[in-house]
């Protein structure tokens, strides 16, 4: 074999070789991408892909998820700004949008969120996040918006965590339902400090509202909802599963959860 038609083939191999693995990876980033509902963006592909193993930079994941592959992340829509009813009581803001907190069960955040089934009819979801690991320590869900919701939720955070007395802050917002004497009442008796945004400021709960827009835009605006069952069984298993388990956070370094938490 003369030496010209060795090293052509020897390059004709690599670029075989080359070509299948490229394949192999668009193949990869594509399931990525649709078995996630096409919200994952080139970066949050890129940590998936060195999860298995493949180690790419950001440049050449978001080459092939547009450029190749002509995928794009769905885009958020902007929240509209909601005022709160006055005030019965306000808490002063103890974390002043410092969201990070060094030990878990420190600072929770709280807040509601409405939800539709497909006739059209509201129902409400009441969740509680640990800022430690952005994890979901309690959902809930209601026919009602009230303070028995936000009690109802609590109860159900303190029951799962060990909390001690006057050691753990919970944020929320100025609604009434957290400002009630009942709600009030309630997180004195079990040691709870309340914190508050300023009016009208939902960046002083931005982990908060993050969480609703990522449960809205990767879940619940994909799919209609028949039954009240449906609609809460679905929510938790995106809290609990999906949520703590499956999703890597930016804010985490990438980690989920669940990993932040019991990371070694």
């Amino acid at each position: 074999m003369s030496p010209n038609v060795y090293y052509y083939w020897i390059k004709n191999a690599k670029s075989k070789a080359k070509s299948s693995r490229k394949k192999s990876i668009l193949n990869k980033i594509e399931k990525l991408y649709h078995s996630n509902g096409g919200v994952y963006g080139y970066r949050k592909i890129r940590k998936y892909l060195a999860d298995e193993g493949i180690y790419l930079s950001p440049a050449t994941v978001h080459k092939y998820m547009n450029k190749e592959l002509g995928l794009k992340s769905l885009q958020r829509r902007k929240k509209r700004d909601i005022t709160n009813y006055p005030p019965h009581k306000v808490f002063k803001n103890l974390i002043k949008q410092n969201f990070d907190v060094s030990e878990p069960n420190k600072v929770w955040c709280i807040d509601f969120t409405y939800v539709y089934l497909s006739n059209g009819s509201k129902r409400y979801n009441c969740t509680i996040i640990d800022l430690y690991d952005r994890s979901v320590v309690a959902s809930i869900n209601s026919h009602h918006i009230n303070a028995e919701l936000a009690i109802e939720t609590l109860k159900q955070a303190l029951s799962k965590n060990k909390i001690y007395k006057g050691k753990l802050i919970l944020h929320s917002d100025q609604g009434s339902q957290f400002t009630s004497k009942v709600f009030v009442e309630f997180c004195k008796k079990h040691g709870v400090q309340q914190s508050m945004s300023r009016k009208a400021t939902p960046t002083d709960n931005a982990p908060m509202e993050r969480y609703f827009n990522t449960l809205k835009n990767e879940y619940i605006n994909f799919y209609r909802f028949n039954s009240e069952k449906a609609l809460y069984n679905g929510i938790n298993n995106f809290a609990y599963v999906t949520y703590n388990h499956k999703r890597k956070h930016a804010s985490l370094n990438y980690l989920t959860p669940f990993q932040k938490r019991y990371a070694s």
